[in-house]
């Protein structure tokens, strides 16, 4: 993280009109503050799991909902319970929101009994009850744009839009996804863009996450209420598809090719939890079953896809960042072949490309970093690299060693995260020999045997003084026993054994639409990855952005940890005992280094910066306890 000088920003504060708000958002959560967060107070009142937290606007006012069906709204600040009171539902509270613009008079709440209640805290009365969904409902989602109205998500695969200003008891489907992803289709989460309060994300069955444009929606609606076909309440329909524009998709990119083994294993993936950055530009998701992924919404970037048996010869490549003549518009496409674009792989033969110098504190860091690779630290050599990274981004040798600790560590995740580091430092340096092979190494352990073949033909042909090297022979004679075996395979499986798995299941019941595999294949790949943190048990586990600038990522864990990681490292700096089982929920105060947690425990938990003294909950640092989260390894 950047050094920071108090003492001249206190100075610029004074003379600077807009000194104060800069002042608030740097100094709102520090590295030191990070090293000093610990437990203030625990707030006990609940008698049930406390499953879902929600911060006021002013940040002075904390509500909780819970399993004993009941909402405490707290004063966080003198640790005191303002208000209790029953909420009408008859199952576990899941959600819970401060409508906005109404004086944090009026709170919404959802709940397994798959109904949805907004209550007016002055009379402490119930004064609307929607039950329209069919399943329980996990998140209420709130916009200050639109005052008096609100959305929910639930487990019938319906995202709800309410309205308080209608007189009708009914709300209506915004968003109805068994109708692209069949009927066993779960929606978890959503959120809306705080910036842009049009965008709505929506977080459901499976790795992908959604993003919709809620004007888009509502002209499709309208045009749908005209057409005979269309359903009471529906605005999607099969046979009118969501306008171009209207949807856009984002996937960690291994994860599509991963789900059949996933399936197999019995491994459910399903985002428990998915918010938008302060400033609206980035899309955290907790991802059930795997990690937490960071996706950029303004520099996107295509997963790194490989299709053969076709050469690598596209109608447009890679270059500096930005496509051209591919129509694809406001992203990058990645890959050694793409169906029309792609990332060919830079001619090396001729004059190595000189290496960029590390300044000398760098040099250290990497050295360092090469000590704990030698010592099979996997994770510290990461982390060290990774720190390199963010200082040296045009260093081709730091992404090429991270690929290797990548690679030694094999988490789940990890051969992708080489595979793209690979990819960078040939871009850097076309004559990277390492991360040439690195790369067919990465494409065989990823399943992509043919392209793992081609790659590898590729290394010899551009370093054949490594032709026949042990380490080339020893991958080639794994390439050909996959082969072989993929064709054993299809052969047995008869005619047709061999066409490209499109992840479409033949239930009717869960069936896929061909609109749905069309903003499956255009999705966006990931920024950044954080993990460490184990997330299989409940399906409400937040992540969240710490810091007015999100300096930070925090989430929770089922070892009853929760972990904070530097953003733009993902580096673990923190990670903290926060209750007896699992930790589930974290939201920031909107503007003081201030943590509300809760669990399984039925407690609120407030954490902030501490004296500096021993800290009995500190588990660890990302050296010392990461290691430690099983459920992250392959």
């Amino acid at each position: 993280m950047a050094k920071v000088n108090i003492t001249r920003d206190l100075i610029r504060r004074q003379i600077k009109e807009r000194g104060a708000l800069s002042f608030e958002r740097r100094y709102h959560v520090t590295d030191p503050f990070i090293r000093r967060l610990g437990l203030e107070a625990e707030l006990q009142g609940h008698s049930g799991c406390v499953n879902c937290l929600e911060w006021n606007e002013k940040g002075d006012l904390l509500a909780s909902g819970s399993d004993d069906q009941h909402t405490i709204v707290w004063d966080p600040l003198h640790h005191k319970k303002l208000l209790s009171m029953h909420t009408g539902h008859t199952a576990n509270i899941f959600s819970v929101k401060f409508l906005p613009h109404a004086g944090d008079r009026i709170l919404i709440t959802g709940a397994a009994d798959s109904k949805v209640h907004v209550h007016d805290l002055t009379v402490k009365e119930t004064i609307h009850m929607f039950g329209d969904h069919t399943n329980r409902v996990k998140r209420i989602a709130t916009a200050p744009m639109w005052p008096n109205t609100f959305w929910s998500a639930a487990e019938d695969g319906l995202i709800r839009q309410y309205d308080l200003r209608e007189n009708s008891k009914h709300s209506e489907v915004l968003i109805d996804l068994t109708e692209y992803c069949g009927q066993l289709v779960e929606a978890k989460c959503l959120t809306v863009n705080p910036q842009d309060n049009n965008c709505l994300a929506v977080g459901a069955s499976g790795p992908f996450v959604r993003l919709y444009d809620i004007r888009m929606i509502h002209n499709h609606r309208k045009s749908m209420k005209q057409s005979p076909s269309a359903g009471v309440h529906t605005f999607c329909d099969r046979q009118k598809p969501l306008p171009d524009g209207a949807a856009q998709y984002y996937v960690a990119g291994h994860l599509p090719v991963k789900l059949p083994d996933y399936n197999n294993r019995l491994r459910v993936l399903v985002a428990t939890y998915v918010t938008f950055s302060p400033s609206g530009t980035e899309l955290l998701v907790n991802m059930g079953g795997e990690q937490v992924y960071l996706f950029d919404l303004t520099y996107k970037q295509r997963p790194y896809t490989f299709l053969l048996p076709r050469k690598c010869h596209s109608s447009g490549e890679v270059q500096n960042g930005k496509m051209s003549t591919n129509g694809v518009s406001n992203g990058v496409s990645n890959g050694l072949h793409l169906h029309s674009n792609g990332f060919r792989l830079p001619e090396s033969r001729g004059h190595v490309s000189p290496q960029v110098e590390l300044p000398p504190y760098l040099e250290r860091v990497k050295q360092q970093a090469n000590e704990a690779f030698a010592c099979q630290q996997w994770t510290q050599a990461i982390q060290l690299y990774s720190k390199a990274v963010q200082r040296a981004p045009h260093n081709a040798m730091l992404y090429g060693n991270r690929a290797a600790a990548y690679m030694k560590r094999k988490w789940d995740g990890d051969h992708y995260d080489a595979l793209r580091d690979c990819l960078k430092a040939i871009s850097l340096n076309p004559c990277h020999l390492k991360a040439h092979f690195r790369l067919a190494r990465c494409l065989f352990e990823l399943k992509y045997v043919a392209e793992a073949l081609e790659c590898l033909d590729d290394f010899k042909g551009k370093f054949p003084e490594q032709a026949h090297s042990s380490a080339c022979d020893a991958l080639g004679r794994d390439i050909t026993a996959a082969l072989f075996s993929k064709n054993d395979g299809e052969e047995k499986k008869g005619p047709g054994g061999g066409a490209p798995v499109r992840l479409r299941s033949t239930s009717r019941k869960d069936s896929i639409s061909e609109d749905e595999m069309v903003l499956r294949e255009r999705s966006y790949d990931y920024q950044f990855r954080y993990c460490g943190h184990c997330n299989t048990t409940t399906d409400i586990k937040e992540a969240n952005f710490f810091g007015s600038n999100a300096q930070y990522i925090v989430s929770g864990s089922d070892d009853g940890s929760f972990f904070i990681w530097e953003k733009e490292t993902t580096n673990l700096v923190r990670v903290l005992q926060g209750d007896e089982s699992i930790v589930n929920c974290l939201q920031p105060h909107p503007s003081y280094c201030f943590l509300a947690t809760s669990g399984i425990d039925p407690v609120v938990r407030l954490w902030n910066p501490r004296p500096e003294a021993f800290n009995h909950l500190y588990v660890g640092n990302g050296n010392d306890s990461i290691t430690l989260k099983g459920c992250s390894e392959e």
